[in-house]
This record gives structure tokens, C-alpha cells and sequence, in this order.
């Protein structure tokens, strides 16, 4: 995919680093408690040189074939990267994705589960796991259901052995978000569970004000992608 060239995204960065922390201190909450997730997806490695060079070192890609092409060879040049899987992950690519992310954003079945539980034990890689809750309940979305998320993080422990770390959640495009997040903490906080993947470019400082602890941002840093208005 051909992705419009990125200007400034050292600037671009700089500026959502400086949101985040007024919406943290709006929020009264500590920057340090929220982890920005640049998110590098589409854009290749001489797009993303820039902001590991201002000094960025999470980042988050959609797709592991993706990630496989580009990251290697990024992370042999510039220490401390950490990658994050945030879009949907195929069962048969979980030995892949173990092998290469260090946080798995979108666990939601069983057999995602099985695939990683055995991927974890025989490589000895553990990254973090968050589950995805389908807040709006759309057909066309990966993710559990808020009805079903206690029992299917019950399963994920005590079926499959599995420690999730979070949840993460991307709301309906036409609606406002902040039910949705608020809702995501709620299951989280009865659940025990610590981390929340939540806000993107558009509704970070809404996520952060509900408990947010990562906010997955790519638009705002490496400008939009062609063919995405």
C-alpha cells in the first residue's frame, strides 16, 4: 500500500506527547501511567526512522506479515522497541506472533487461546495479553461481547493457563466513546485487571479521562495514510 509521505512526525509526536500529558494532568493521573502505542501500521521503515529517533519505542502494528517484513531489521538497529499486535490475530499465526510481539492486543476466542497457550510454552515467550471486548456488540468486529468477558476471562486462565494483563476495546465509529470506555474499565476493574488498550487518534484525552493506560495513536504522529480520509 502506498502511504502519503510523513513531513514532520518528530513535531507530530512531540505535539500528542504534550496531549497526553494535559489530558493526564486534567485527569489528575501521572503521565507516566499511560504508554503511548505509536501506531506504525502501513507506513514502512523509513517513515517510522524518524520517530524511533525522537526518542518513541512502543509501537503497534495490525498485521503480523506486516510487522515480520519491517521489524526485524528495525529492532537489530535501535535498541528497546516494543511492539505491539493490535488488530485481529489469525489462530495460525500465533507462533509468528509470539515470536515477534511483545503485546498481543486482541485475544478473543478459544482457539486463539489454545494456539497461544502452546506458542508461549514451547518458545518461552510470554508476551502481554489483552483481551478485546466488543463494547458495541458489531457483527463486522472482532471481540467479545460484554455479556460473555468474565466468563471467557475466566477461561483464558483457568482453561488455558493463560494470564491476561487488560483489556482493549475500539468503540463504534458514530458514537461517542466514552460509554464504551467506561464500560471496558468497568470489566476490568471487577476482573482484576490492570491495563487498558483504549483511545486512538480522535478520542485519547476521553479515554485517558476513563482509565486508559495505553492509547493506540498513528494518524496524529505519522499523518493519514492514502485512501484513509
Amino acid at each position: 500500500m502506498t502511504v502519503v509521505a510523513t513531513i514532520d512526525s518528530p513535531s507530530r509526536l512531540a505535539g500528542v506527547r504534550q496531549e497526553i500529558a494535559r489530558a493526564c494532568e486534567t485527569a489528575r493521573r501521572d503521565p507516566s501511567s499511560v504508554t503511548l502505542v505509536a501506531v506504525s501500521k502501513t507506513f514502512p521503515a523509513d517513515a517510522i526512522e524518524p520517530v524511533i529517533a525522537a526518542g518513541q519505542r512502543v509501537f503497534g502494528e495490525n498485521r503480523v506479515q506486516e510487522a515480520k517484513a519491517k521489524w526485524p531489521a528495525l529492532k537489530e538497529r535501535h535498541a528497546g522497541i516494543e511492539l505491539h499486535l493490535i488488530g485481529p490475530l489469525q489462530s495460525n499465526k500465533a507462533k509468528e506472533a509470539v515470536a515477534l510481539f511483545d503485546a498481543i492486543h486482541s485475544v478473543d476466542r478459544a482457539s486463539l487461546c489454545e494456539a497461544l497457550a502452546k506458542e508461549m510454552a514451547k518458545q518461552g515467550r510470554h508476551p502481554l495479553l489483552l483481551v478485546e471486548i466488543n463494547t458495541g456488540g458489531e457483527p463486522q468486529k472482532a471481540g467479545v461481547l460484554p455479556e460473555n468477558a468474565d466468563a471467557f476471562l475466566k477461561s483464558c486462565r483457568e482453561s488455558y493457563g493463560l494470564s491476561i494483563a487488560g483489556l482493549m476495546c475500539i468503540p463504534p465509529i458514530d458514537e461517542p466513546p466514552g460509554p464504551h470506555f467506561a464500560l471496558t474499565a468497568k470489566i476490568a476493574r471487577r476482573n482484576g485487571l490492570a491495563l487498558l488498550s483504549m483511545g486512538m487518534s480522535a478520542d485519547f484525552e476521553a479515554a485517558i479521562a476513563l482509565g486508559a493506560t495505553h492509547v493506540r495513536i498513528g494518524t496524529a504522529i505519522f499523518g493519514e495514510r492514502a485512501g484513509h480520509p
